[in-house]
């Protein structure tokens, strides 16, 4: 049985810079609600690479009761108001993430007007931005930068973001977090992510998805979906539910 239903915001969810398919979210909300009185129906909750703020709004929409990942590895209790990162105690080493930030702030921020750095994001260093063509250029200078100074860190991208991470402190981190709390394995999750970012977790779940608008490395590691954004993520949930009930 699959005890987790996971989706991943941007890509997914809805489309950054886009307003959400309301439709499809209502019908996605209507689900998670029947969770708690359907086993069939598996809770849903989020594992995403943006910041908290925005992570936790969505929630609220979507009415998710159960813990959620922001930043890749953190993990939101709603029980306590609480964060839990693989970094508890352990600040000193997010120092190449903030010296990367000021790289960032001083190098590419003052050429690319358009990009920001999501400025409540603490685990992470990056830019984000409407333009995909910004995304583009920016990317091979945030690649070569990583791989001359900070090799212990690692690059990823999507069409509106370029995101610096520490090696390990990613969406399986934030997955094996997840799963600890509520106290199954990864092989009772089905996730569905769109980009590099979502590999490390879809490799790892028993049951990934993919929307059509996924990345091709995505897709090679998932169950690739005909539905675009949110009603891929509507679908992916359906069939999860049907994959429970067959094995009921």
């Amino acid at each position: 049985m699959i005890k987790l239903f996971v989706t991943d915001l941007d890509g997914c969810i809805s489309y950054p810079f886009r307003s959400p398919k309301w439709d499809a979210i209502q019908s996605i909300r209507d689900l998670n609600i029947r969770s708690r009185s359907d086993e069939t129906i598996p809770p849903l909750t989020i594992c995403t690479g943006r910041p908290y703020p925005y992570a936790e709004a969505v929630a609220q929409w979507l009415d998710i009761r159960i813990p959620f990942v922001f930043e890749s590895a953190g993990l939101y209790h709603w029980d306590g108001n609480r964060i839990e990162t693989s970094l508890n105690g352990q600040d000193h080493m997010l120092e190449p993430i903030r010296e990367m930030k000021r790289w960032i702030r001083e190098h590419i921020l003052p050429k690319y007007p358009t990009a920001n750095i999501e400025f409540t994001k603490m685990m992470d260093a990056g830019i984000v931005t409407p333009h995909r063509n910004v995304v583009d250029e920016v990317l091979p200078r945030i690649e070569e930068k990583v791989r001359n100074d900070f090799p212990g860190m690692f690059v990823h991208w999507t069409d509106v973001s370029v995101n610096v991470l520490l090696e390990g402190n990613d969406k399986l981190q934030g997955m094996k977090l997840l799963a600890a709390s509520q106290n199954v394995s990864l092989q009772e999750i089905a996730y569905i992510g769109d980009t590099g970012g979502d590999i490390s977790a879809l490799k790892h779940v028993k049951l990934a998805y993919s929307p059509k608008n996924a990345t091709r490395g995505v897709k090679n590691v998932s169950i690739n979906l005909d539905y675009e954004i949110t009603d891929a993520v509507l679908e992916a949930y359906r069939q999860v539910t049907e994959y429970n009930r067959s094995q009921v």
